[in-house]
């Protein structure tokens, strides 16, 4: 089986995909493979429904231990979009884990992270889990000092006792006054 993918990378990283097939052997043999050299497929049978369960449980299980990596390219990407050849597409979006499994063929599962612009045009495809967005972190982190706490006099105005109220204010004189005492002066 596959590890759970912890890191939290921002390089991006090609696309997984697990394949598990059913290949016959003769006319009524059989038996599953995957494309996981690790894990363990049951003996060549000739009961293809337990075959068919065991392949599904098998490719479910990839996608459950599989954690989906928001820096991931698209599989089907760096497959030349193979997969959708008669939709011509960029690939973009965020990372979809997906289930491709053709119910008339009824012999491959495929587990795969493709782009959510691809996801859509690949038939027989089920999305199964979506790419948790990274959280936006500013690069600095704004400091705000907390304005000086002053006590409010009823009405709004400031209380003249307020502490750091010994500094005189400035006088504020308005052009008018100033203008008059000019003229008074001369």
């Amino acid at each position: 089986m596959t590890t759970v993918h912890t890191e939290t990378s921002t390089e991006r990283v090609p696309g997984r995909a697990w394949t598990v097939r059913i290949v016959g052997h003769g006319r009524t043999a059989a038996s599953v493979t995957c494309s996981t050299p690790a894990c363990r497929m049951p003996a060549r049978s000739e009961d293809l429904a337990a075959l068919r369960a065991f392949a599904a449980r098998h490719a479910a299980a990839h996608a459950k231990a599989a954690t989906v990596r928001p820096n991931a390219w698209c599989h089907c990407g760096s497959q030349h979009c193979g997969a959708h050849p008669d939709a011509k597409t960029h690939c973009a979006g965020a990372v979809l884990m997906i289930l491709r499994h053709d119910p008339v063929m009824r012999r491959v599962w495929s587990v795969e992270e493709v782009c959510e612009t691809c996801a859509p045009l690949i038939p027989n495809a089920t999305v199964l889990a979506r790419a948790e967005r990274p959280r936006r972190t500013p690069d600095r982190p704004v400091a705000q000092a907390p304005a000086p706490v002053r006590p409010v006099v009823a009405g709004g105005f400031s209380s003249p006792a307020a502490p750091g109220a010994g500094d005189p204010a400035p006088v504020r004189r308005s052009r008018r006054s100033r203008t008059r005492r000019l003229g008074q002066e001369c």
